[in-house]
């Protein structure tokens, strides 16, 4: 390994946020269990949150940001990784509170990554990232509360983003009939080639909603929060559940007690940082045997390096990016 490498830092002093691509003097990097060499990473909407300033995602600087990455083991003091493992990273507060994935190298904890799954390499693995592992964790939700296929539809928001896109596939390959709800109607054909039943138009849920409404989904993976999760709990079947694992459209939540109470709904938070290793394997494993090559290319919107990740953040944040976008830091 070399006496320094590039990665993405971000400072912060009186005159604000500074990201820039820097080089890293190896001796910096913390001494934790394993050193990684990136291989490739992901740009999440949370870490062009963290990019650009525009929520507070880092409190402590400097710091690398990335919550993802995957690559190869180069060294190990513990003994569940050696030299040569591939292996796969997401959440544990890895480009938020520890140096992350938008580098060449990185140490981790050895309790943080996976093996990388068999039937993935690193680079599918960052096709699918915190969004796919997310979406793989709401799929998984469904199933574990009974929801079954032949319940009624499922409804998947956001299905345009990196989680969403994810959500509608999973389902639909495992039989559910998905109604996949997007602001952009130019992604309908997108949509449906995931495997959608019926595009849904924003504006059929981005409104206030009565306190019930019809009974129309069996379940619902909702990844946007705000005023939409608020109609789709209202329009949830009784004894449905809803997985919520996204605020892009709103923090607050403006709902009743009634679909709880009077249909016996279930919202069901879903929190991809610390899921535990079993969880985790388990949504990995869906994933793999689920999402195949040209699925994943599909559900990948670019390929980019480093220098060109702060400009992506801008049109990520913007909605107009649809899918993942993987990052490949380069090699020394």
């Amino acid at each position: 390994m070399a006496d320094k490498f590039k990665a993405l830092l971000l400072t912060q002093d009186d005159d604000g946020l500074h990201a820039a691509v820097s080089d890293i003097q190896t001796s910096e990097l913390p001494q934790r269990d394993i050193l990684v060499r990136v291989e490739y990473s992901t740009l999440n909407y949370k870490d062009a949150l963290a990019i650009t300033g525009k929520g507070r995602i880092i409190r402590d600087f400097p710091m690398i940001p990335g919550i993802d990455l995957a690559g190869e083991v180069i060294e190990s003091s513990d003994d569940a990784f050696k030299p040569g493992d591939k292996i796969v990273s997401t959440g544990w507060g890895v480009g938020e509170r520890f140096w992350g994935g938008l580098s060449q190298y990185a140490r981790l904890d050895a309790a943080w990554p996976l093996p990388l799954p068999a039937g993935l390499d690193t680079r599918s693995a960052m096709m699918m990232g915190t969004g796919g592992f997310t979406a793989a964790l709401c799929v998984l939700a469904l199933q574990e509360w009974g929801t079954r296929p032949d319940d009624g539809p499922v409804l998947v928001t956001g299905a345009g983003g990196g989680v969403g896109g994810v959500a509608v596939r999973l389902l639909s390959r495992l039989g559910y009939q998905v109604h996949a709800l997007s602001g952009r109607p130019e992604l309908n054909d997108y949509l449906q080639q995931l495997g959608a039943h019926t595009p849904v138009a924003r504006e059929q849920l981005s409104r206030e909603a009565k306190p019930l409404e019809k009974e129309t989904w069996a379940g619902v993976v909702d990844t946007v929060g705000g005023q939409i999760l608020a109609t789709a709990i209202a329009q949830t079947r009784s004894e449905g559940m809803v997985a919520a694992c996204g605020n892009a459209g709103g923090m607050e939540l403006n709902s009743t007690v009634f679909p709880f109470i009077l249909r016996g709904v279930t919202l069901r938070g879903i929190n991809s940082v610390t899921a535990p290793t079993q969880l985790r394997e388990h949504a990995w494993r869906l994933i793999a045997e689920n999402i195949d090559d040209t699925f994943r290319q599909l559900l990948t919107d670019r390929e980019i390096g480093l220098d060109k990740v702060i400009n992506t953040c801008e049109t990520l944040l913007a909605g107009k990016i649809r899918g993942r976008v993987i990052v490949k830091p380069g090699s020394d």
